[in-house]
């Protein structure tokens, strides 16, 4: 017996020192170079390969980054080009899911420096997806696996990013943990202090994985609702709620009052709603998360709107707009004074719009001045200033210091009352070009939201020389999009919107990326009102909105519906999210 427990225990050890064999892909001296691969498939011509190559000698960077930069080669046909250069199979990210049992086998900080994605352990072999199938590190790495062998796929790095951040995720096992520990926590004498007393307390650790997660699904905001019974946890993800998380009602006073702490709000008052702002380091970035608060009647309910500072700040090309009423929307904005607005609801786009125009009035000789609640982009050649209630600077009076400031141009974050609005408009007819934002429907009411505020129809008329109204619409996802035929309600709408005959209508079947929705990142849908002496004149002697819109619309202004549908007829979007986003009319 003593005899087969040895035997046993050298067959275990050897098991784990043994070297998992590897798919080992063809040696480097047997390779094709990738640029006569390209040249013999035809996926570029000599004179395109020829420049990457040049670039390539200057940055060192691999060929195939430069020529999918330059916009030459497909991610995904690079990678079935390198498949073929290295002797390797690839597989699609986009449909196939790892199981947990492989990716236990790689803790998340490898498998992210190294960029490869554990797919499936059957009888002892690994099949792992990765982003770079020459790199020596990943194959010395795998080899040290408790496997017996290892395949490795070739995959789109983009693909491979987007898997790590979609399967390892931090919120695993969370709701089963919090649930434990509070009703461990319940039975002592002082439960608070156990769940939120030290740095490294339950309820810290779940904000900061709470927060982590929705950063990595690309969430703008976080809702935390009291029920009856649980406190659901739901991200916003372009513009649509999803839940993530059912915690123990327990948890949610403690929950908003971890929050609080970190937004510097009074946690002993609950039943005023306040706001607050704190930042929190993510994956290496800079995240500024706005907080607010209010009481219901199962409980306190926190919103977080998650605002990321790595983001860079888009150009006007870059939106959606199109053609015609990007140039007319630029020929507005280069006049040297006046009022331009931004209109929609909250979420909509209005500050990217606003910076996006920043950026193309931006020159040496002009002072720029914005005043903003909160700060959501730095914007380097622009003087900042942000509100601050405790010292009494608010819209009004912090636009009352920039005129001080020999300002050019002013961007005013949002005009909510009648006195920001009223020093905004002296500000524009006196000789200064003035960028905001205003809530409301489209563009034609946002003048008359103006008017409800308290400012005279003459002075609106004066001082308005533009309007663009805007909506957000969910592009379809290009990793599942395909041909649909629409319901007959759909095309009515359509139709009655002016879509234009195609048989390019599109949809996401739903997929690994798109969380199954059919839908991955959005897209502007606009439209433009130039305030012309005609639509000024209709103003003053009391159009109603209808009527001034009916106006604009004859004089030639698409309409959000309109453009909505242009995208619809182009696969961008679906009839089903216009009618879901954008007012139609």
């Amino acid at each position: 017996m003593k005899r087969h427990r040895k035997n046993t225990n050298e067959a275990d050890a050897a098991a784990t020192t043994a070297v998992a064999r590897i798919s080992s892909p063809i040696a480097v001296g047997e390779r094709q170079r990738i640029g006569d691969l390209l040249l013999s498939q035809n996926l570029v011509d000599p004179t395109q390969l020829s420049a990457a190559l040049n670039l390539q000698r200057a940055s060192g960077r691999q060929l195939g980054a430069i020529l999918v930069e330059q916009g030459l080669l497909d991610p995904r046909v690079l990678t079935q080009a390198l498949a073929a250069q290295l002797g390797l199979p690839t597989i699609d990210l986009r449909q196939e899911r790892p199981t947990a049992e492989a990716m236990a086998l790689v803790p998340e900080a490898v498998a992210r420096r190294l960029m490869l994605v554990p797919m499936r352990l059957i009888d002892g072999v690994l099949d792992v997806a990765v982003a770079d199938g020459a790199d020596p590190a990943v194959a010395e790495q795998l080899a040290q696996l408790p496997v017996t062998e290892v395949k490795m796929y070739l995959a789109p790095s983009r693909d491979v990013q987007f898997a790590l951040d979609s399967h390892y995720r931090v919120l695993v096992g969370v709701d089963e943990e919090t649930e434990r520990l509070w009703a461990e926590a319940t039975q002592r004498d002082d439960p608070r202090s156990e769940l939120i007393g030290a740095q490294d307390a339950p309820v810290i650790q779940l904000v900061n994985r709470i927060v982590a997660q929705a950063v990595r699904d690309r969430a703008s905001d976080i809702h935390l609702e009291p029920t009856d019974g649980r406190i659901r946890v739901r991200y916003r993800v372009d513009g649509a709620l999803h839940e993530v998380l059912s915690l123990p009602i327990a948890a949610g006073p403690e929950l908003v009052s971890r929050i609080k702490i970190m937004a510097e709000m009074d946690i002993v008052e609950r039943r005023r709603p306040q706001d607050g702002q704190f930042n929190l380091e993510v994956d290496g970035a800079g995240i500024d998360v706005r907080v607010a608060t209010a009481a219901t009647i199962w409980g306190e309910t926190a919103v977080l709107r998650i605002l990321d500072k790595s983001r860079s700040l888009k150009r006007m090309s870059d939106l959606g707009m199109p053609a015609a009423t990007y140039e007319r929307y630029l020929t507005i904005a280069h006049r040297p004074f006046g009022m331009l607005i931004c209109s929609g609801p909250t979420g909509s786009g209005k500050t990217t719009t606003l910076y996006a125009t920043l950026a193309e009035l931006d020159r040496a000789e002009l002072n720029v001045m914005t005043i903003e609640d909160p700060v959501e982009y730095v914007y380097p050649s622009a003087n900042q200033m942000q509100i601050n209630l405790q010292a009494d600077v608010t819209f009004a009076a912090g636009l009352r210091s920039i005129l001080r400031q020999d300002p050019d141009v002013i961007l005013v974050g949002e005009m909510r009352d009648l006195e920001t609005a009223s020093i905004a408009v002296q500000a524009a007819l006196t000789g200064h070009l003035v960028l905001s934002s205003l809530h409301a429907t489209d563009a034609s009411s946002a003048l008359f939201r103006l008017l409800d505020m308290g400012v005279e129809p003459f002075l609106v008329a004066s001082s308005v020389v533009g309007i663009v109204g805007q909506r957000l619409v969910r592009r379809v996802c290009e990793a599942c999009a395909g041909p649909y035929s629409p319901t007959v309600t759909e095309l009515i709408a359509y139709e009655r919107l002016g879509g234009q005959s195609t048989d390019a209508f599109m949809s996401g079947s739903g997929c690994n990326f798109c969380l199954g929705t059919g839908y991955r990142g959005r897209v502007g849908v606009y439209e433009l009102l130039e305030v012309t002496e005609e639509v000024s004149q209709r103003l003053v002697s009391g159009a109603t909105p209808h009527e001034l819109r009916h106006y604009a619309r004859a004089q030639g202004m698409p309409t959000m519906g309109t453009e909505a549908m242009a995208l619809v007829a182009n696969g961008v979007t679906t009839i089903d999210e216009v009618i879901r986003s954008v007012y139609l009319s």
